[in-house]
């Protein structure tokens, strides 16, 4: 929302200096995000000029400048020569001029220099060049367009240029801030200054006749969720407006402030008291209207052509104003061409209505037509404010276009009633945990509109009509802390009850995070919506969102690696070619039967069974998952580079296991994204918790990764599940283990982990651990035939073990290998 401050200056006292920066501070201490501050570009002396005369000089490149005499006042120097080459003014013009030393618009500076054999001293200005509007191929002629003012007098004055606007964000709940009387409030209840309502100055002036006489029928037979589309539509009738008259200088100033452009008498009076009470309004040329006006939904097939010219299919749902002929325009989002105000509109009839935020959102959205009007109705506009808003544009079309108030119109609906909320003496402090008086308390809540019945135990207090989002005793603490000031609130660090803190679950993750950093991994956060084929890449169902964010991305993921995948091509095309990447986070599941087929509104609680119908999406475990590609160790003087492989995956799938205390076993498989003959399913028992193994060339290919990209993925719930580690210091072992190695051959078909297991299940209870550290093939062994050595480490609780004893327990895990596995001892 821009404020031009000379506007906001008519409803509450600004300072005279530094009132851009001021007002910033002010509106960020009652929670307003301060965005920037337009205007004050233009610089003087710019001042209003009188053309003396005009000599027209063609040139040798077929061009006819203009050498102008301008008298610019004796306090500017008297009469200056100047050169133009616009056609559009004669002698005795008043106009523009900016004289050497001023700047426009960008950082154009304004200096005499020597052009078609004249010292052109100052320039004569269009609209365009000040800023104004489009119109860059004529000069700005003051007496044309009814702006007074004597010769030599500032025209940034004149003509509002002098003005500043100051921008901030306004959130969706508080649409009464989209308006100048809605942010003059905010400033009075900040600061305590008097507030100058706009509204009802407006409604003290409307003098004339009681509007009625014209039909209005509000027929919405099909609301949307139990709501109707209109509460309320108030129409005034101004007669005999002149359509030629130009905007004065300071309205359509104010608006190009406010960022709108300036259009049309009529349409910027309606575009002026939208800003300023935030009423949008909608002007019809009377002549063009057909009966009377009817609100209603649209129906099947009908269409509507909008003031952007474009021909529009309707949807049952829509909202329409129509009249006899049909829909004339879409409620609360854009009128329809065929009533538009135009160069010949004389009568004009004059909307002002309350609709259903709900509904405008929808058709907004449906159409992908968003307007300032549409921005202000899906935010709650104040259905007490229609009266005064039309009135106000029926005033401003008397004044400026010449019009006669007629007393034809009406007056439809009614203002629902705001709901009283109890809040008992003193809840506020207790809430907010400072000390907080009551008057304080009183006199914040009065401040931003309400009212309050107050008893000796509890207030009752009722919001104003434009604080539809007051509905709850919380809320009210809200505005009492916004108002009196955040800084009051103290900060004092909550101490845990006795036994809180993270639960077993959030403690073994954190544990596995920290060991996987720890190890040389680094942990990324990606986005979970995946487009379908990453969806089924890892052979799951996708999971379709209902309104997805990203078009070209509507699914969530069903794995992991998808997406470590996606952030390693985006580090690798930023010259990152060394990865070890780890992830944390959900998956999506579909299961049979699960699924919403329409999602409930946001506008309100769901229904119990609308809630109840929730617990059929997806499941949604949570995962781990790494991905390495690139060198695990870099060439080095005296050493070659190592890459890293499908071994550094399995053992960053281990790592995660036995940070939990459990132990992965290994078993052969295959994938169809993974390389086959590089890929082992990961098992806690009989049960898979997950898979390891080097992407599929082909995958990695399409993601501009090189080959031999090492991935895994385990369903960490699962292992939080079966967890048995201790959260607690690792004990460390008082005795020392014995190390040995143990080389068997096998045939090349049987896997390494089935001989690992075999090994583990005959070395007994001694065994502590065992892992596989060299497979070699070739010379001294037969072509079919492979060997296999594992480092073996034994340890006894109560004692030092002899090595006959480590011997012995090495040499059963290797008779349970021969039984299962037909190994022997290599030589």
């Amino acid at each position: 929302m821009r404020i031009p401050l000379s506007w906001l200056a008519e409803h509450v006292e600004l300072p005279a200096e530094g009132a851009a920066e001021w007002l910033h501070a002010t509106l960020v201490r009652v929670g307003f995000e301060e965005e920037a501050v337009h205007g004050g570009e233009l610089r003087g002396p710019i001042v209003v000029g009188r053309v003396l005369s005009i000599e027209e000089e063609p040139q040798k490149n077929g061009k006819t400048i203009r050498w102008c005499q301008v008298d610019v006042g004796e306090a500017n120097g008297g009469v200056r020569g100047i050169v133009c080459g616009a056609l559009n003014f004669v002698e005795g013009d008043r106009v523009v001029v900016t004289l050497p030393g001023s700047a426009l618009p960008g950082g154009f500076e304004i200096a005499a220099r020597k052009t078609y054999g004249h010292v052109s001293d100052g320039m004569i200005a269009s609209e365009r060049e000040l800023g104004l509007g489009d119109d860059h191929d004529g000069i700005m002629r003051l007496d044309q367009l009814g702006i007074e003012g004597e010769v030599g007098a500032d025209a940034l004055a004149i003509l509002g240029l002098d003005d500043q606007a100051v921008e901030i964000n306004v959130t969706p709940d508080r649409g009464y801030a989209l308006s100048l009387r809605g942010i003059a409030r905010e400033v009075a209840a900040a600061t305590g200054q008097a507030f100058t309502d706009p509204a009802e100055t407006a409604r003290a002036r409307d003098a004339g006749p009681k509007a009625s006489g014209f039909s209005v029928s509000l027929d919405d037979d099909a609301p949307i969720r139990g709501r109707a589309g209109c509460s309320r539509f108030v129409v005034r009738v101004v007669r005999g407006i002149d359509p030629s008259r130009p905007s004065p200088a300071w309205l359509a100033s104010r608006l190009r402030l406010a960022g709108i452009r300036s259009i049309s008498l009529p349409v910027d009076i309606t575009n002026y008291v939208m800003l300023e009470l935030g009423q949008p309004i909608h002007g019809y040329d009377l002549a063009k209207l057909r009966g009377g006006i009817v609100v209603r939904r649209a129906e099947p097939g009908e269409t509507l052509v909008t003031l952007d010219d474009v021909e529009r299919k309707l949807d049952p749902e829509d909202l329409l104003i129509t009249d006899d002929r049909g829909a004339i325009g879409l409620a609360g989002v854009m009128g329809g061409a065929e009533t538009e105000m135009d160069a010949s509109t004389t009568d004009v009839l004059i909307e002002a209505a309350t609709f259903d935020p709900v509904s405008i959102s929808r058709t907004a959205r449906r159409h992908k037509l968003f307007s300032e009007a549409s921005k202000r109705y899906e935010r709650g506009v104040d259905p007490a404010v229609a009266d005064a808003a039309a009135a106000r544009v029926a005033q401003l079309l008397v004044e400026l276009a010449g019009g006669t108030l007629d007393e034809l119109g009406t007056e439809v609906g009614e203002v629902a009633a705001m709901q009283p909320i109890s809040i008992p003496v003193g809840y506020w402090s207790a809430l907010l945990g400072g000390d907080y008086a009551d008057d304080e308390a009183r006199a914040a809540l009065e401040s931003v509109g309400a009212t309050i019945d107050e008893g000796p135990v509890a207030w009752t207090v009722t919001p104003p009509t434009w604080r539809r989002d007051l509905t709850d005793r919380e809320g009210l603490v809200e505005e009492i802390a916004r108002v009196v000031g955040f800084d009051r609130i103290p900060s004092v660090l909550p101490v845990a009850p006795p036994g809180r803190g993270y639960s077993r679950a959030q403690r073994l993750r954190r544990k596995v995070a920290d060991a996987l950093a720890a190890s040389g991994h680094t942990e990324v956060l990606v986005a979970p919506f995946v487009t379908e084929r990453q969806a089924r890449l890892t052979g799951h169902a996708p999971v379709r969102l209902e309104n997805p964010l990203d078009g070209e991305r509507p699914c969530l993921r069903t794995a992991l690696v998808p997406g470590l995948v996606d952030t390693a091509h985006r580090n690798l095309g930023r010259g990152l070619t060394d990865l070890a990447l780890f992830e944390l986070g959900r998956v999506f599941r579909a299961v049979d039967g699960q699924g919403t087929d329409e999602l409930p509104g946001a506008e309100s609680r769901p229904a119990d069974d609308v809630l109840a119908d929730l617990d059929r999406l997806p499941e949604q475990p949570l995962h781990a998952a790494v991905l390495l590609v690139g060198e695990r160790v870099r060439k080095q003087p005296g050493r070659a580079a190592e890459r890293f492989g499908l071994a550094d995956a399995i053992e960053a799938a281990e790592r995660i296991a036995r940070t939990v205390g459990l132990e992965l076993e290994l078993r052969q498989a295959e994938r169809s994204w993974l390389h086959p003959g590089r890929t082992a399913e990961l098992l806690l028992g009989e049960t898979v918790v997950g898979v390891a193994g080097e992407l599929l060339p082909q995958v990695a290919a399409d993601a501009d990764l090189p080959r031999g990209v090492a991935v895994a993925e385990l369903d960490l719930d699962a292992l939080i599940e079966r967890a048995r580690v201790r959260l607690d210091t690792r004990v460390i072992a008082p005795v020392p283990a014995a190390t040995q190695d143990l080389s068997v051959v096998v045939p090349v078909a049987v896997p390494a982990g089935d001989v690992q297991h075999a090994v583990r299940d005959g070395a007994g209870a001694l065994l502590e651990h065992i892992a596989l550290v060299d497979d070699y093939r070739g010379t001294g062994l037969g072509d079919c035939e492979k060997s296999l050595t594992f480092a073996l480490r034994f340890r006894a609780p109560d004692r030092t073990l002899t090595a006959a004893e480590a011997s012995e327990a090495k040499l059963a895990g290797l008779r349970v290998a021969t039984e299962r596995h037909g190994a022997r001892l290599r030589e």
